[in-house]
C-alpha cells in the first residue's frame, strides 16, 4: 500500500507544480514585457529631448565655437550624418544576412525622383522647425509647433477629402485656443519671438504634410522604412546645398572660427545621431505599445521638455503661460482618444458588416 500512496501523492502534487511553474513564467515574461516598453519609452524621451537641446545649442547657444548662425547648415550636415549612418548598417548587414533588418542600399535615380516631392517637404518641415528652435526657447518651443494635430486634420480634409467629427474638430479648436493664449503670454513674458512662432506654424503645417506624402512614396520603396530614409535624406542633402547659398549662408561658414573646435563637431555629429536616432525609436515606440501610447507618451514627453527647459534657462513665467501648455496638452490627449474611439468604432462596423 505504502508504493501506491507514493505514486498518488506525486500524481497529485506533479500538476499543482507544473501550474505554479506556469504562473512564474508568466509573470517572468510580463516583467520582462514591461521592462521592455519602459527602456523603450525612455530612450524615446531621452533621444527627444536631447535633440531639441543639442539643436538649441548648436543654433542660438551662447558658449563661443559651438554656435554657428547656418539653420540649414546645421540640417544639412545632420541629413548628411544618417546617409552615411545608413550605409554604414546597409554594409554591417551583409555580414548578417539572417538578420533582415536593413535592406541593400543603392543609388537608383528613377527611386530618388518618385520620392522628390516627399524629399520637398521634409526640407521644409526640418528647415521651419531648426528656425523655429533658433528664434524661440526650447520652453516655448511645444507651444509653437502645437498646431500640427489641427494642420493634419486641415491636410487630410484639402488633399485626402477624409471628413473629420465634430467632436475631433472641438479638440483641435481647444489647441488654437491653447496656441494663442501662450503666444499672448510669450509676449506678456517679453520673450516672443514673432518670427520664430511664423516659423513654428510652417513647421507645423509641413510636419502634416510629410505624414501625408510618406504613406503615398512609401509603395515606391516596397513599404521600407529605412530605404524611404535613405532617399529621402540623399535628396535633402542635394536640395539644401543651393539653399543655403540662397540663404546667404555662404559668408558666414566661411567667417566661421569654430571649425577647430571639438565641442562643435561632437555635438554636429550627435545632432546627427540623434536625428537619425528618432526615427527608430520612434517606430519602436509605436511596435512595442501602439499608436495611441506613442501619442500619450509625446504628449508627455513635451510637458517634461518644457519643465526642464525653464529649470535649465531659469526661465520664469506666468501662471496663465503655464494653463496654455495644459491646454494645448488636454486638446491633443483628447484628440488622440477621440480618433482612437472612432477608429475602433470603424473597426468594429467593418467586422460586423462582413
Amino acid at each position: 500500500m505504502y508504493p501506491r500512496q507514493q505514486h498518488s501523492s506525486l500524481s497529485i502534487s506533479s500538476p499543482t507544480l507544473k501550474r505554479k511553474m506556469e504562473k512564474a513564467a508568466a509573470e517572468e515574461s510580463l516583467f520582462k514585457k514591461y521592462l521592455r516598453i519602459f527602456a523603450v519609452v525612455t530612450a524615446y524621451w531621452a533621444v527627444s529631448i536631447s535633440l531639441v537641446f543639442i539643436n538649441k545649442a548648436l543654433l542660438s547657444g551662447s558658449t563661443n565655437g559651438t554656435t554657428v548662425d547656418a539653420p540649414l547648415f546645421v540640417t544639412w550636415f545632420q541629413c548628411v550624418v544618417t546617409v552615411g549612418l545608413c550605409v554604414v548598417l546597409a554594409f554591417g548587414a551583409k555580414f548578417f544576412p539572417n538578420s533582415g533588418k536593413f535592406p541593400q542600399l543603392g543609388l537608383d535615380v528613377q527611386v530618388m525622383l518618385k520620392v522628390l516631392p516627399l524629399s520637398l517637404v521634409f526640407v521644409a518641415m526640418i528647415s521651419f522647425n531648426n528656425l523655429c528652435l533658433k528664434y524661440v526657447g526650447v520652453a516655448f518651443y511645444y507651444i509653437g509647433r502645437s498646431l500640427t494635430t489641427v494642420f493634419n486634420v486641415l491636410m487630410t480634409w484639402v488633399l485626402l477629402g477624409e471628413k473629420t467629427s465634430f467632436s475631433a474638430l472641438v479638440c483641435c479648436a481647444i489647441i488654437v485656443g491653447g496656441f494663442w493664449l501662450g503666444v499672448d503670454q510669450e509676449g506678456v513674458a517679453g520673450s516672443l519671438s514673432i518670427s520664430g512662432t511664423i516659423y513654428g506654424v510652417l513647421a507645423s503645417l509641413f510636419v502634416s504634410l510629410n505624414s501625408i506624402y510618406t504613406k503615398k512614396v512609401l509603395p515606391f520603396v516596397d513599404q521600407s522604412i529605412w530605404l524611404l530614409g535613405y532617399y529621402n535624406n540623399l535628396n535633402a542633402c542635394l536640395l539644401f546645398l543651393p539653399l543655403m547659398l540662397l540663404n546667404g549662408e555662404l559668408p558666414t561658414l566661411m567667417s566661421f572660427s569654430g571649425y577647430g573646435n571639438l565641442t562643435f563637431w561632437t555635438m554636429m555629429v550627435a545632432g546627427g545621431v540623434f536625428g537619425f536616432a528618432i526615427g527608430y525609436v520612434t517606430g519602436l515606440q509605436i511596435q512595442v505599445t501602439s499608436p495611441l501610447t506613442h501619442n500619450i507618451s509625446g504628449t508627455a514627453k513635451a510637458c517634461a521638455q518644457t519643465v526642464l527647459a525653464t529649470y535649465w534657462y531659469s526661465e520664469l513665467k506666468p501662471f496663465l503661460w503655464w494653463i496654455s501648455n495644459w491646454v494645448v496638452l488636454f486638446g491633443s490627449a483628447a484628440y488622440t482618444r477621440v480618433r482612437q474611439q472612432e477608429m475602433e468604432k470603424n473597426h468594429k462596423s467593418k467586422v460586423i458588416a462582413s
